[in-house]
């Protein structure tokens, strides 16, 4: 997952009436965010930064990016792209410094304070951006270049973010009359409050949702790394002794629901999971949804689109809700079968082990992994040991990536980190130039919200003269004192994955922030992440990484066949709880400004009901009340993007194949073609220039194994 920064947030506005006095009263000259970073790469000097810095700091860069761009609009010289447009490119700067710190923390390490500050200043940030969208002067000179673009003389990159600029404005409101523009403010201001209300209450919940049990035996089934680290989990919580601890990851199933024999710890640990945020207590997230839900309707309707769903994929590569909810629904016949056949096939392994029940969500895994374990002979418990966290980054990750786009990396201890969890590399390109500095923070905390993601501390920019820091984050379990740090295959995936988003920010070669890096549309942002995961099974790749922590033996070549022959396994449940939160997503931003607030629970019965699936026994890999992606992180009516993106990975991929496979120039064409270009280009006519073809669902059911 690619989280948004400032530079890509939406627009999310309140009113801007009491703005002025408030920042000017914050102003802080000594500021640490002031100026740049005098570190390398302006990576920031977490030694000195305090959270109290955050506060003032946010409300000062507001305050000067505001002043920045009432420069820009009352300016009396004619418009021009240098005294418009790149001169907006040009301001932010502080408030970029400070948000993309504050939000990374937030989101990786947060705290109570850092919590009230989010809540204080996230309307506030969201009112610059109205101030910014919805300023008739400003608009004024963009449209005015807008409309003489073919007569300025404009390079290729500059006649892009002139459009990006005016298109952005344009469907964010900016052509809205001043009623209609104050409205609007009023809507996003709410909804921007809401969403931080919103991850809050989620991190709140996921943590107190833990699952803690008294008996040893309740974990049966789990290694004894894995009961060390509940035991430690327990005892950072302050539990009496004898406690253990599970808590919960930010999807619907539980890693530890594939090996716990116990069928009542494994009950106990779903409910925990799936009702985290309904339980009518303070982290109770279902008013927020059926709030957030009604207020991006009306947002829609006010913009001029029948729904939010219709507004948000208008710029997206897909274009139409009927596209995106088309292309998932191609994948429901095959799925439903396939669902429907592994429920059979379960039911029959739970029968002849003596079972009197039928599988359920919380019995799937835990059975599937039994019907693995019989029919390919492969048990995780013997893939762990071949993935040792730092070999599988330095050896695997890091190593692809210098196969692919000659990269090298270099640890450095010099440079000061937000939490002793993290580790930072200095990248240098083919040529021995400092490329970037990637920063890795791999292990799960209670403060730390769920899931994996990427973005940056410092952007990619020319016109700026900026370097890219960038980092990765994850929420791996990690080892007790003593235990090896090894780490599942899914978890290896997610390491290349997030690598992927990593990989396009630090190689983006863009003059202008607008379009540079990871600021792409959501259905495209997710490509490069996993497109890159293709290369964790390429053997030269996988020989590299997979050896044994112990002895330094390489993974057999039977264990690596039986995953390869195992790739397939379990795509009913695995492809299928993805795509019905594609669809659950797609039918909550389609509900027009007309509607009533709804019953969260009903609403999501009767829309996952109507897609085919089967959800009773595969449920959304999302919950709604849990569903972080759409109500907190960026991703409302987008979560069909990384089955989009899957699509266009498979279909690059099959071109690799068709050319060679992983060569050096490959990568240069694929670095040069894709990963360098952020949105400089039309995301189809950029796919078409690199593949010589529309992209093909072809590749991605075969590789699924739905076809």
């Amino acid at each position: 997952m690619r989280t948004l920064t400032l530079g890509a947030l939406a627009v999310l506005t309140t009113s801007l009436s009491p703005l002025a006095a408030t920042t000017a009263n914050a102003q802080a000259a000594g500021s640490i965010f002031a100026d740049a970073s005098t570190l390398p790469f302006q990576a920031p000097d977490f030694s000195k930064i305090k959270d109290s810095d955050y506060q003032p700091a946010i409300l000062q860069g507001i305050a000067r990016q505001q002043a920045e761009i009432d420069a820009i609009a009352n300016n009396p010289d004619a418009p021009t792209f240098a005294n418009t447009i790149e001169a907006k490119e040009r301001s932010g700067q502080m408030l970029n410094r400070v948000y993309n710190v504050f939000s990374a923390l937030t989101s990786a390490n947060t705290n109570d304070a850092l919590d009230k500050i989010d809540s204080e200043t996230a309307p506030k940030i969201a009112a610059l951006q109205d101030a910014i969208n919805l300023n008739p002067k400003l608009f004024q000179r963009v449209k005015t270049l807008y409309d003489q673009r073919a007569t300025l003389g404009l390079t290729a990159d500059q006649l892009q973010v002139l459009t990006v600029t005016y298109q952005d404005m344009a469907r964010n409101g900016a052509l809205l009359s001043v009623a209609d523009k104050a409205a609007l403010t009023t809507l996003n201001g709410k909804i921007a409050a809401l969403q931080t209300e919103f991850g809050q209450k989620l991190t709140a919940g996921t943590k107190d949702g833990a699952l803690v049990v008294k008996s040893k035996a309740a974990l049966a089934g789990m290694s004894d790394g894995e009961i060390a680290a509940a035991a430690k989990a327990a005892a950072d919580r302050k539990l009496p002794g004898g406690s253990y601890v599970i808590a919960l990851q930010n999807t619907t199933q539980q890693p530890a629901l594939s090996s716990l024999t116990n069928r009542a710890t494994r009950q106990a640990l779903f409910t925990k999971s799936w009702t985290r945020s309904e339980k009518g207590d303070a982290n109770d997230t279902r008013a927020l949804v059926q709030e957030l839900a009604q207020l991006r309707a009306q947002k829609a309707k006010l913009l001029g689109f029948p729904d939010y769903a219709s507004f948000a994929l208008s710029d997206q590569m897909a274009k139409t809700r009927d596209t995106a909810t088309g292309f998932l629904q191609q994948m429901v016949p095959a799925l439903a079968s396939a669902q429907h056949r592994d429920a059979a096939e379960l039911n029959t392994l739970i029968k002849t082990k003596g079972g009197k029940f039928t599988v359920n969500p919380a019995d799937w895994n835990y059975y599937s992994e039994q019907l693995r374990k019989a029919r390919f002979d492969l048990d995780q418990g013997q893939i762990k040991p071949y993935l040792e966290i730092t070999n599988v980054l330095e050896n695997g990750v890091f190593f692809a990536a210098n196969q692919l786009y000659g990269l090298s990396f270099k640890k450095r201890s010099d440079i000061p980190v937000y939490h002793p969890d993290v580790t930072v590399y200095q990248v240098n390109d083919a040529d021995g130039s400092e490329l970037a500095l990637f920063y890795f923070d791999p292990w799960k905390r209670d403060n730390k919200q769920g899931g994996a993601w990427m973005s940056n501390f410092v952007n990619q920019t020319t016109l700026l003269g900026t370097k890219p820091v960038v980092f990765n984050v994850e929420n791996f379990i990690k080892p007790a004192a003593g235990q090896p740090a090894l780490i599942t295959w899914d978890d290896a995936n997610t390491m290349f994955h997030e690598f992927g988003h990593a990989l396009h920010g630090m190689l983006s070669n863009q003059k202008y922030p607008t379009i540079a890096g990871t600021n792409t549309a959501r259905d495209f942002v997710e490509f490069p992440s996993q497109f890159n995961e293709n290369w964790m099974t390429e053997p030269a790749v996988l020989a590299n990484f997979a050896k044994h922590y112990q002895t330094g033996a390489p993974m057999p070549a039977d264990l690596i066949a039986k995953i390869k022959k195992a790739h397939t396994f379990n795509q009913g449940y695995a492809l299928g709880e993805v795509i019905a939160a594609a669809l659950l997503d797609l039918k909550w931003h389609s509900l027009p400004a007309s509607a009533p607030k709804q019953d969260v629970l009903k609403f999501e019965s009767q829309a996952l009901g109507a897609t085919g699936l089967d959800v009773k026994d595969v449920p959304s890999r999302y919950h709604s009340p849990y569903f972080r992606h759409i109500w907190g992180g960026g991703y409302a009516a987008g979560y069909y993007a990384y089955s989009w993106t899957e699509m266009l990975d498979h279909d690059a991929f099959q071109w690799f194949t068709d050319n060679g496979g992983m060569t050096r120039a490959n990568g240069q064409r694929f670095r040069d073609m894709i990963l360098s270009k952020g949105h400089s280009q039309d995301y189809a006519e950029m796919y078409r220039a690199f593949t010589g073809r529309d992209p093909s669902i072809e590749p991605m059911l075969k590789a699924r194994g739905l076809k």
